[in-house]
């Protein structure tokens, strides 16, 4: 997720040694080990999260990353809603005016209250909304599907309603965050939605594995899908 203590230029050899692509990152997003869980709504906090942008973007262009997730963190309660979700739209404009001269999206991804209490973007309606306000071309929706489902639901309604919206996609099964079909999502059903609307962006596996990592990547063959 932040992969800023490995140099840039030798996360991009590795890659490019391998034919590899590095598809997304996540800005820095404050003092992780002390609970911050991103920088955009935090009240007094301009300079750092000035500071996270820059650094985000310097390194996304060294290594040839097209998508920065910028997580919105968790709010002050004591502060009203709307303060806080102007002060998101202003900065989540000033990072994507800084991103849009070197071809890179800014993903805004909504977390489900119950894995991080207090996350101010929780369901995917709300964040359209939010793209809605800041009015940038190159802001788009990460759409992760578990968290979707605990929120919302209506899965393939909302993804063929915003597709275009969407810039990346990460998947896992609920309960528990697993690989697909360990729980109640169907994802063979979801993944053909996909394929039907000539998706063409990425799927990110981000699940934990019930079992080993390796074992927990059969469900691809019983889809019908081969790693490449």
């Amino acid at each position: 997720m932040f992969p800023y203590e490995e140099p840039a230029d030798t996360l991009r050899k590795v890659l490019d040694d391998r034919d590899m692509e590095m598809v997304l990152i996540n800005a820095p997003a404050g003092d992780w080990a002390g609970g911050e869980r991103g920088l955009a709504v935090l009240s007094g906090r301009e300079q750092d999260f000035t500071a996270a942008i820059l650094e985000a973007c310097t390194y996304a262009v060294s290594v040839g990353i097209k998508r920065i997730n910028v997580l919105s963190g968790i709010a002050n309660r004591e502060e009203k809603q709307d303060v806080v979700e102007s002060r998101l739209v202003e900065r989540l404009r000033y990072a994507a005016d800084i991103f849009v001269p070197h071809g890179i999206d800014l993903l805004l991804e909504p977390i489900n209250p119950m894995d991080i209490k207090g996350f101010f973007v929780t369901t995917p309606t709300g964040a359209i909304r939010l793209l809605d306000k800041i009015a940038r071309d190159n802001v788009k929706l990460q759409y992760d599907i578990y968290h979707a489902q605990r929120t919302e639901g209506e899965l393939a309604g909302f993804i063929r309603s915003h597709l275009p919206r969407i810039g990346h996609i990460q998947i896992a099964d609920n309960p528990g965050r697993h690989e697909p079909g360990t729980g109640e999502i169907n994802y063979r059903f979801l993944l053909g939605v996909l394929e039907r609307l000539d998706y063409a962006g990425w799927v990110g596996l981000e699940y934990k594995p019930s079992i080993d990592t390796a074992g927990s990547l059969s469900w691809l063959g019983d889809m019908g899908y081969v790693l490449q």
